[in-house]
């Protein structure tokens, strides 16, 4: 396949950059709008809710997707590929862990607590279930947190390249 020219490569990498900058950004607020919030009063808790909600299918999401789409063009338009470096391979498979578990958990959590929310009004903020499933949302925030930040680090460094460093060793 035909390979992106240096120029067309540096606006890949803006792209990919934004869209990380959008993600993380909204992972971020998430957690801090979560940790902040108390269960106390259910109007506060009720805008918070439908806040990250917005978050998450505005912010958080349309940064995945389009992360997921720089790095497929990444991989077919560079030589990186898919398979050719073993960071790749783990910066797609956390990518790809992280977002299943953001859709089928985080996301998942928060649609069934903002139903609490609308079908109990303030008794929801009493039931086992919304604070259970709140806390798991908080947890699972900051882990989406660190993750991202695992990848921009991988990202960065590069590390478990396919070619063995042959350095000679000190003497």
């Amino acid at each position: 396949m035909r390979k992106l020219s240096a120029k067309g490569v540096k606006w890949l990498k803006i792209s990919h950059l934004v869209l990380m900058v959008l993600m993380l950004g909204g992972i971020i607020s998430s957690v801090v709008l979560r940790i902040r919030l108390t269960l106390d009063t259910f109007d506060e808790v009720y805008v918070t809710y439908k806040m990250l909600q917005d978050i998450s299918d505005h912010v958080v999401r349309y940064g995945a997707q389009g992360l997921l789409i720089t790095g497929i063009l990444y991989s077919v338009w560079t030589s990186w590929g898919f398979f050719r470096y073993r960071w790749v391979m783990v910066k797609w498979v956390l990518f790809v862990l992280q977002t299943v578990f953001g859709i089928f958990g985080i996301d998942r959590w928060m649609v069934e607590n903002l139903a609490m929310l609308e079908t109990q009004n303030s008794l929801a903020l009493s039931n086992p279930d919304f604070v259970h499933n709140h806390l798991l949302m908080q947890y699972g925030a900051i882990a989406q947190g660190v993750v991202t930040v695992f990848l921009i680090c991988v990202s960065v460094f590069k590390p478990w390249n396919r070619k063995a460093r042959s350095t000679p060793a000190a003497v």
